[in-house]
């Protein structure tokens, strides 16, 4: 049974609606890659699938049971989100918010532990704020903030992590850190991610399942060799292009057709 999925949704914002009669499925243990144009609809299918957004009609399922009905502690045991933007309190230094994501865990019977310190530790230091660790959040540049973020949601532990734009913010560098990041939480720990990209090339690189999505629909979801062809980019995001093979993974590589300068003409043409 797929642990988490989404069947027959209709996802609005008050009465605009973003996508109707849209079902998805999340393969267990994938590190799945929604991929779209602006305005697809992609975050807020991420929103539908974290609790964060109730279906119109439909249902999102974890577990074999509406998201809905389970309570919201049991909910952030087993589900974490990254969103695509977030606001820390004012004052909060960066390891008491990283420390946040170990409420879920939690309770009148549970109180802070030796192991939830270890946790907080190692999930500053996977990210890089190890050194961060007593500045204050709001003092800190749009990079650095995200990867604190993505340490709370590290901290939290949860089998399903799902990351809206993860790499919002961040330099080329700091960008394939944080993937890497990911896919080795995949990869060792048998996490289930779920990430909203816009770069097709780091969505191939990265990704073990597909979708993308187009006007509110899944226009085509599977192994990124099969979704991601030259045909697929120009139908979703009207870009004509070729797609390659990356010479360091094999994974597909889009490039973009080359614009044709005003002026470039042939020899022929000029005689």
């Amino acid at each position: 049974m797929t642990r988490l999925s989404g069947t027959g949704m209709t996802l609005a914002y008050d009465k605009r609606v973003i996508a109707e009669d849209l079902s998805v499925e999340i393969p267990d243990g994938s590190f799945t890659v929604i991929i779209g144009p602006n305005a697809c609809g992609k975050s807020t299918l991420l929103r539908a699938l974290s609790r964060l957004l109730k279906p119109a009609t439909g249902t999102v399922l974890l577990d074999g049971r509406d998201v809905h009905s389970q309570p919201t502690r049991t909910v952030a045991k087993t589900l974490g989100l990254l969103p695509q933007s977030s606001t820390a309190p004012d004052g909060i230094t960066v390891a008491e918010l990283v420390a946040r994501g170990r409420y879920p865990h939690q309770s009148i019977l549970r109180r802070w532990s030796a192991e939830d310190e270890r946790v907080v530790e190692e999930s500053m230091e996977s990210t890089g704020v190890a050194d961060l660790a007593d500045r204050n959040v709001d003092e800190l540049s749009g990079g650095q903030r995200q990867r604190v973020w993505l340490a709370m949601a590290l901290a939290q532990q949860t089998p399903l992590l799902l990351l809206d734009e993860p790499t919002t913010y961040l330099d080329i560098a700091h960008q394939i850190e944080v993937l890497d990041l990911c896919a080795e939480l995949h990869e060792r720990q048998g996490r289930t991610l779920v990430a909203v990209l816009h770069d097709l090339n780091h969505a191939a690189r990265y990704a073990t399942h597909l979708i993308a999505m187009r006007s509110g629909k899944v226009a085509r979801s599977g192994l990124p060799g099969e979704v991601l062809t030259a045909e697929l980019v120009e139908e979703v995001f009207g870009l004509p292009c070729r797609v390659i093979d990356d010479p360091e993974t094999g994974t597909p590589l889009v490039v973009p057709a080359a614009r044709r300068r005003t002026g470039d003409l042939s020899t022929n043409a000029r005689i």
